[in-house]
């Protein structure tokens, strides 16, 4: 997808109609994880469903070669930031989504799971910084205000 489709879907994402943000909250997602085509798809389905599994050490393993074979694909990142999340891991979740973030600022994903990582360690205003920042791309992400409004209560 040219930069031009991503910026105008990036704009639905601030539109009032909820239809429109998230046909655009799809799109841009479809766009991510098949970024790298077909095996780059491949290799993300065959680790979430070795993660499905409980094979937690072939997920990873899989995520990581991926990395290592196309270290710009975003989604290979953010996908292995969901799993050290998962496991408890949220130092390394963070540390995947800052590559995440360098390779595709706009991915709200990643700001949400660094958010989610952050509150996890009781760093509740690096939480609420990456909300926030996860808010300017979808300013109608409920969850996001929630989860500042958390945070923000566990700081008093």
């Amino acid at each position: 997808m040219d930069e031009l489709s991503v910026k105008a879907l990036l704009e639905d994402l601030k539109k009032s109609e909820e239809s429109v943000r998230d046909r655009a909250t799809a799109e841009l997602w479809r766009t991510w994880f098949n970024q790298k085509g077909e095996y780059g798809m491949q290799v993300l389905r065959r680790s979430q469903v070795s993660l499905d599994a409980g094979d937690v050490r072939h997920a990873l393993d899989l995520l990581t070669k991926l990395i290592a074979e196309a270290p710009d694909f975003a989604e290979a990142w953010n996908r292995r930031a969901v799993l050290h999340y998962t496991q408890g891991n949220y130092k390394k979740s963070i540390q995947d989504c800052e590559t995440v973030l360098k390779l595709n600022p706009v991915h709200f994903g990643a700001l949400h799971g660094m958010g989610l990582s952050y509150a996890a360690l009781g760093e509740y205003r690096s939480a609420i910084r990456a909300f926030r920042r996860a808010l300017e791309i979808q300013p109608f992400a409920l969850v996001n205000q929630k989860l500042i409004l958390e945070c923000t209560a566990r700081l008093s």
